[in-house]
């Protein structure tokens, strides 16, 4: 996922994650498992799951769903094929807001009692379901909330088209269970196999194998061999056509944006072939993008086979394809490998990060990647800033019990597991940090993984205990510490010498319109924009605009950061874009940040609610629940 991130510290004793002993397997049920089916998993101790996961574990899951526009509902059952590890009389599910018609087991459905527990905030309710020992398969028959959290269903004015409705699904981190009845925690992976029946004139994909094409009677199959875990889980029904980019990529979109989306990321092969160059072969089959209505609340979803992206990302330069980047690298760092708990999320995106940046390093060069590098420094000392009152959600190893576990995804995680990682590459050498990552991605591949276990496995297969390299790297205060250590790499991209100088001269007196900006990138004017005086004249930024166009600026990442500095400075003739900006997009990583600044003054509060009023219906829960707390 791209969007934002946090940590926390990690050696905390009693709610960390501890691996509970595995007893010997049962015999496991016929499921359609492939060569990469995962390996069996220890147990963890997950705080954002009800399941009984050391007694029994799902494997496979079979979906037949119903999407009802009219209804905002899915309806139908889900089959869970386990294995019952312990002769265990009861299956324990996460789910939320699901009403449950009936639970049977096995071919023969026959009916079970089964029980509801009581609501727990972010968690919902615990499905607990009477078994035995032999069985194979539960079926849950099911309905959605119309308000389920995972779900977005768009009439059709909030589409590109304007013409047919849409429909999204966003599960990470634990909203798969307001759609699916399952395990809804990292640590367990499913292959599954899906059956849905759309209306006849929208298509249906997955994170699975997909169709390109309409289905006459609107029925869509999917199956996804390679084990991945319930937060990606993922699907979209919508007005969308399809355009391939090589023998394995293309982008689906709605018809009056998927021209455009393909030309944006025509050099997704090019990415791909550079990250296989890196850290070893892509093991999905296919890769491909799906652009999503401007509602999706964050840039990327990395779902396996198709990534959710916003199209705040078709900037038509392709200067903002380090997203694409981002979450094809996700295809190793996340769900290849993933992180076992949500306090060990820095192990997908802090990886994630770093190996965008090797992408984008091989695929547009070294000044490019490392303007990206150092805007990402930019934003961890924002967010360490931001966080200077919770030291402790600076650490990367979070203890998030009893909290949200979307409260981990601040810039902490992406950014400061991306410098931590840099820094090992700084201090043993590219060469020999790369074949440690290589052979990390290997020997983990469609397991999970906890941050202890990491460590360990750093300690006795990089380190080799050279005390000195220990020492050195300060492995523990960088992942159990609040803030940054000492050895954080210092980075300082030539390009932006480039920009400092136009804006010494612009600060001195120089016009605007004369100052020598030809060639610059989004990347340019982002530091550009983020260096201007906290506090200017409406002439100055009259003069700003005048010469550069950022108030009619259709790349988001520049009007954003243009907003952020109208907003204090009451530069009026932006407010338009503002407003219209907040009512059409709901990438959270944009709103956020520009509900904050009208809200530090009690006319902009008055702003900001009046425009959340009419803009919050068409936001994701992922969205709103921020803003609703940020404007309380």
């Amino acid at each position: 996922m791209k969007s934002t991130s946090y940590y926390l510290q990690g050696i905390v004793v009693f709610t960390l994650l501890f691996v509970v002993a595995c007893s010997t397997p049962q015999s496991q049920p016929q499921t359609r498992q492939s060569p990469t089916q995962s390996k069996p998993m220890e147990p963890v101790k997950d705080p954002h799951t009800f399941a009984n996961t050391a007694d029994v574990v799902v494997k496979h899951l079979d979906l037949d769903l119903n999407v009802d526009f009219d209804k905002k509902q899915l309806a139908g059952k889900s089959t869970l094929q386990i294995e019952n590890r312990n002769g265990a009389k009861q299956l324990i599910l996460d789910t939320r807001d699901l009403t449950i018609q009936k639970v049977t087991l096995d071919k023969g459905d026959t009916e079970t009692k089964f029980k509801l527990g009581d609501e727990v905030k972010y968690m919902g309710r615990s499905l607990t379901v009477d078994i035995t020992p032999e069985t194979k398969e539960v079926n849950v028959y099911y309905t959605t909330s119309p308000q389920a959290a995972a779900l977005q269903w768009l009439a059709p004015a909030q589409t590109a088209g304007g013409k047919k409705p849409f429909l999204f699904t966003q599960s990470q981190a634990i909203l798969a269970r307001s759609w699916v009845p399952c395990q809804d925690s990292p640590s367990v992976r499913i292959t599954y196999h899906a059956k849905v029946k759309a209306p006849k004139d929208l298509l249906a994909v997955m994170s699975a194998k997909n169709s390109t094409a309409l289905n006459a009677e609107g029925v869509y199959e999917f199956d996804m061999p390679q084990a991945i875990p319930s937060y990606l889980l993922a699907l979209a029904v919508g007005d969308l056509s399809f355009r391939p980019l090589g023998n394995r990529s293309g982008v689906y979109a709605e018809p009056n944006v998927v021209d455009r989306a393909a030309n944006e990321f025509a050099d997704l092969e090019k990415m791909m072939a550079a990250a296989e160059s890196l850290y070893g072969p892509y093991r999905w089959e296919r890769y491909d993008v799906i652009v999503l209505p401007p509602s999706f609340p964050f840039g990327g979803m990395e779902n396996p086979r198709l990534t959710f992206a916003t199209p705040t990302i078709l900037a038509g330069d392709r200067s903002l394809v380090s997203l694409i980047a981002h979450e094809l690298a996700h295809s190793w760092s996340g769900n290849l490998v993933t992180n076992a708990t949500w306090n060990d999320f820095w192990l997908n995106e802090g990886f994630t990060n770093y190996f965008e940046n090797r992408i984008m390093e091989v695929v547009a060069g070294k000044n490019y990647s490392e303007m990206l590098a150092q805007l990402g420094l930019q934003d961890l000392n924002d967010e360490l800033e931001s966080l200077k009152d919770k030291p402790d959600d600076t650490r990367l190893k979070l203890d998030l019990a009893g909290r949200d576990a979307d409260d981990g995804t601040t810039n902490i995680a992406y950014d400061k597991g991306f410098m931590f990682l840099r820094m090992i590459e700084e201090t043993v050498g590219r060469d020999k940090w790369d074949a440690f990552l290589k052979k990390y991605f290997d020997a983990f591949a469609f397991q999970s993984m906890m941050t202890e276990k990491f460590v360990s496995y750093l300690r006795d297969n990089l380190i080799q205990g050279d005390k000195a390299l220990e020492d050195k790297l300060k492995i523990d205060e960088w992942i159990y510490k609040p803030g940054l250590p000492d050895n954080c790499p210092k980075i300082q991209a030539a390009e932006f010498g480039k920009v400092d100088a136009q804006l010494k001269a612009w600060t001195g007196g120089t016009a605007a319109k004369d100052l020598q900006t030809t060639g610059w990138t989004t990347q340019h004017w982002l530091h550009f924009l983020r260096h201007l005086p906290a506090s200017m004249t409406k002439q100055q930024m009259s003069d700003l605009d005048a010469a550069f166009g950022f108030t009619k600026s259709g790349n988001s990442e520049i009007v954003t950061e243009w907003l952020l500095r109208a907003i204090p400075n009451k530069y009026e003739a932006a407010y338009p874009t503002l407003e219209n900006f907040l009512k059409t997009v709901g990438r959270r990583k944009f709103v956020r940040p520009l509900y904050a600044e009208l809200a530090k003054t009690p006319e902009g509060k008055a702003m900001a609610q009046r425009i959340y009023k009419e803009a919050r219906p068409s936001y994701h829960a992922v969205t709103y629940n921020t803003i609703d707390e940020l404007l309380k």
